[in-house]
């Protein structure tokens, strides 16, 4: 079964954006950026929630075509819709049992980008399988939270981290359920 890595940058203080979904303090480029970009090239399918799918729109993304065009979209939403969607943008209900049967299917491991309210529902689903984490050397205080609404501890295995000259780190930790 293909496991869901929720791959993600984020402050020290746990949030992946400030006020206002603000990303400007966390670092752009550089051998960790480089090294993120190569992992994405690893995943086939993606998985977002409505939220970071429209922020992507900030950024020059054409709403119903592909974030990333090597990779399959599922967009779970209870209201987004496309008259027109790209053959590789499919729009999803939000459910348990859509989630299981993407994992089911052939392919790679599915990359969960961003979305702390869909990522918090993953995690009490009991289907996020890992979290990996960008880690930026800054203090946000405040923004969009790497998860919500979690409603309960989860313990978490370290099983790799890497870091950078510029402060970045790369942890990636499974979730034990």
């Amino acid at each position: 079964m293909r496991k869901i890595i929720y791959y993600v940058a984020s402050s020290l203080d746990g949030f992946i954006a400030g006020v206002g979904e603000d990303i400007s303090g966390f670092i752009q480029q550089g051998e960790g950026v480089n090294q993120y970009l190569e992992d994405l090239q690893s995943f086939d399918t993606v998985i977002m929630g409505r939220k970071t799918y429209e922020f992507g729109y900030k950024y020059g993304l054409i709403p119903g075509q592909p974030a990333y065009p090597h990779m399959d979209h599922y967009l779970f939403s209870n209201s987004l819709s496309f008259e027109a969607p790209h053959e590789k943008v499919h729009i999803k209900k939000i459910d348990r049992d859509s989630i299981l049967k993407l994992k089911q299917q052939e392919g790679t491991d599915i990359y969960l980008c961003g979305g702390g309210q869909f990522a918090g529902w993953l995690l009490n689903e009991g289907l996020l399988d890992q979290v990996k984490i960008k880690l930026n050397p800054m203090i946000l205080g405040k923004g969009v939270s790497l998860f919500n609404e979690v409603n309960r501890t989860y313990q978490l295995s370290l099983n790799d981290r890497k870091s950078f000259p510029s402060g970045l780190q790369i942890i990636s930790y499974d979730v034990l359920y």
